[in-house]
């Protein structure tokens, strides 16, 4: 299953193509060689609208943070679109933890340097604070539908939930800070076999 593209999924055309235009210049420059100017250069309408609704870089990677944390409430697939919990939880395990292509990298490595900003900037801090929040939120969503469904072990939903997201976050900051490829391999796979064995009712390992 594909993930949908954030910003051709906006209902708000010109924001939509403002965001991207953040997240092209973000990913080939960097937070710290971003500016509005090179924003500019990837946005396809006139740069003044750019000035006209932000009043710097980072008043504009604020919005962008939002924008993103918006978009995926919204385009979050829902238990509806897999046969079950444990098929939903893996999909969820899986995606972030894929190989990257290479512009993915970069973006990923501007985000690890956004988020660096976090503990100076109360701004990022809350925005990156309610991204982890919603995520964690939801994966134990999934667990708690998963134990009614007697899918999963009586286990508790929010624990579960900040460890994997740690695990998750932990891998991804490895690969774009050291290079190391097989930090979401290993990851991905122990967090598989987590699932299937420690979550799952009928797996190989008790409780």
């Amino acid at each position: 299953m594909g993930a949908p593209d954030p910003f051709e999924s906006s209902p708000d055309e010109t924001r939509g193509e403002m965001m991207r235009a953040t997240y092209e210049a973000l990913r080939k420059h960097g937070y710290s060689n971003l500016t509005i100017q090179r924003i500019g250069d990837e946005f396809p309408k006139s740069k003044s609208l750019i000035y006209q609704h932000y009043d710097g870089k980072d008043d504009l990677l604020v919005a962008f943070l939002e924008f993103l944390l918006e978009r995926f409430k919204t385009d979050v697939p829902s238990g509806d679109d897999f046969e079950d919990a444990c098929d939903h939880l893996l999909t969820l395990v899986e995606q972030p933890l894929t190989e990257p292509d290479d512009e993915h990298v970069d973006f990923l490595g501007a985000m690890a340097a956004l988020r660096g900003q976090a503990p100076f900037d109360e701004a990022y801090r809350e925005q990156f604070a309610d991204t982890d929040a919603f995520f964690r939120e939801h994966v134990a969503d999934i667990v708690r539908g998963g134990i009614e469904q007697g899918v999963f072990r009586e286990v508790d939903p929010e624990q579960t939930a900040a460890f994997i997201s740690a695990t998750i976050d932990g891998a991804q900051s490895q690969y774009v800070t050291t290079g190391n490829e097989a930090a979401v391999d290993d990851a991905r796979r122990e967090l598989t076999e987590y699932v299937r064995r420690r979550l799952v009712v009928d797996g190989e390992d008790g409780p």
